[in-house]
């Protein structure tokens, strides 16, 4: 059982095999503590790489939750739903989100349509990229910003928590 830092920083390796080994320990914390801060003088991508390994490998024990308690990062181990996955996928979605948001306004911009302050406040807020897709191609041919917000039989429904 490694819970000494500078054991866990001599060899990192066997610092992860203690966690794991402990898992369901009640010395689990100490140990994932002690390779947290040997992990902090690694060098970048041998730290990430065991952020990742021990995020996966230690699941759904005691000692996997507090290591996702720890983290807060990209992973080696894609599909595994890892926090730092997690944070970098919601990123991505996000930055979608805004990029369509963004592309709506243009398009009005460009087409000379005004936008009130309501319809601006609706396309920025709206978190769900079909009903964007569906704001973006009614852009194209809008004559008024709000044409964007009506229904038309068989179109998606603008329900306000979709939008």
């Amino acid at each position: 059982m490694i819970t000494d830092p500078r054991t866990a920083a001599r060899n990192l390796a066997m610092a992860a095999f203690s966690a794991l080994a402990h898992a369901r320990s009640p010395h689990s914390r100490v140990i994932l503590e002690a390779l947290d801060q040997a992990l902090q003088q690694a060098d970048g991508k041998t730290a990430d790489y065991f952020y990742d390994f021990l995020e996966v490998n230690l699941g759904n024990t005691p000692a996997g939750e507090k290591w996702k308690e720890i983290m807060s990062f990209v992973t080696y181990f894609p599909g595994r739903g890892t926090v730092r996955e997690t944070a970098y996928l919601e990123g991505k979605v996000e930055g979608k989100v805004e990029d369509r948001a963004s592309l709506i306004l243009r398009v009005l911009e460009k087409h000379g349509i005004h936008i009130s302050e309501d319809a601006r406040e609706r396309i920025t807020s709206c978190t769900d990229l079909d009903t964007l897709s569906v704001w973006f191609d009614r852009a194209l041919t809008a004559t008024v910003a709000d044409e964007l917000f009506t229904e038309t039989p068989g179109s998606p429904q603008n329900a306000p928590d979709q939008a």
